[in-house]
């Protein structure tokens, strides 16, 4: 039924947010409309970013109920990769299943690394 499918976040610098998202998380840049939208990808997620408008368009990094997870191949060296590029990681849960380490992006809008642990039984998508 669907194409296909985005997660679009508002940011206040678009070319900062594609310096963030690119560079820094080594998200692959699929395209960019100068000043008006972005589109950057990894395997399995599509993430939009779109600046903050003058005409109310919604404030970025406020919504509480929306986070972007992202699973690395390595968690350990992704983790310190990141931390190495000044990310600086708010929590890390550390569970049987499962492994989370949350983090914002520079407008705030959270973001996470996941690691499902193999012992945790959960079969591989």
């Amino acid at each position: 039924m669907f194409k296909s499918g985005n997660v679009t976040l508002m940011v206040a610098d678009l070319k900062k947010a594609v310096q963030f998202y690119v560079e820094t998380l080594g998200l692959k840049l699929q395209y960019e409309v100068e000043g008006h939208w972005a589109q950057v990808e990894t395997s399995g997620l599509t993430i939009g970013l779109h600046p903050i408008s003058e005409n109310g368009s919604p404030e970025q990094g406020k919504s509480e109920s929306l986070s972007i997870g992202l699973e690395p191949e390595d968690f350990n060296h992704t983790f310190e990769i990141l931390k190495s590029k000044g990310i600086v990681f708010a929590e890390i849960i550390d569970e049987k299943a499962t492994r989370l380490a949350y983090f914002s992006d520079p407008d705030g809008n959270p973001l996470y690394l996941f690691e499902i642990k193999p012992e945790a039984g959960v079969p591989e998508m």
